[in-house]
């Protein structure tokens, strides 16, 4: 029988969105619902309230132990408004053969000074390793025109 090989080098993030809500079900499935990347809102600053921000993170049975996992919500005027950070401890997989999944669920009130494209950057144990961006459009004007009909 030939050797098991890990195709990753390291813990690595397999995807990252904003979304509408997010859980894990009873089995372990991660369930996300409604990805976006752009919203409008009617004025600034704002807040977007209870985003959710979701990462799956996969790693191999060398990626146990601490790991350091950073957020930073920087504004399109790279400009940073929010950051976190936090320790994630990995525990060993029930069958090193196969890589681990760590899904992450963080839900974050985003703050919102202006129009433009912001970005959540992620770095894990200090190594940038996603930026998600997220396209932010205020409400446009309604202009009247003259004479106009209005129902």
């Amino acid at each position: 029988m030939p050797p098991h090989h890990c195709y990753f080098l390291a813990m690595h993030i397999s995807f990252a969105v904003f979304a509408d809500g997010a859980n894990l079900s009873q089995e372990g499935k991660l369930n996300v619902l409604g990805v976006f990347d752009a919203l409008q809102v009617g004025g600034f600053p704002a807040i977007h309230p209870r985003t959710h921000f979701v990462l799956r993170l996969k790693g191999s049975v060398e990626d146990t132990g601490a790991h350091t996992l950073t957020f930073r919500w920087m504004s399109p005027g790279d400009e940073e408004l929010w950051s976190s950070d936090g320790e994630l401890n990995v525990a060993p997989g029930p069958n090193p053969a196969f890589e681990m999944d760590l899904p992450i669920i963080a839900v974050i009130d985003l703050p919102l000074n202006s129009a433009g494209l912001y970005t959540m950057r992620v770095a894990l144990d200090g190594d940038p390793t996603a930026d998600v961006r997220l396209f932010v459009s205020g409400a446009q004007p309604v202009v009247m025109q003259p004479n106009a009909m209005v129902s």
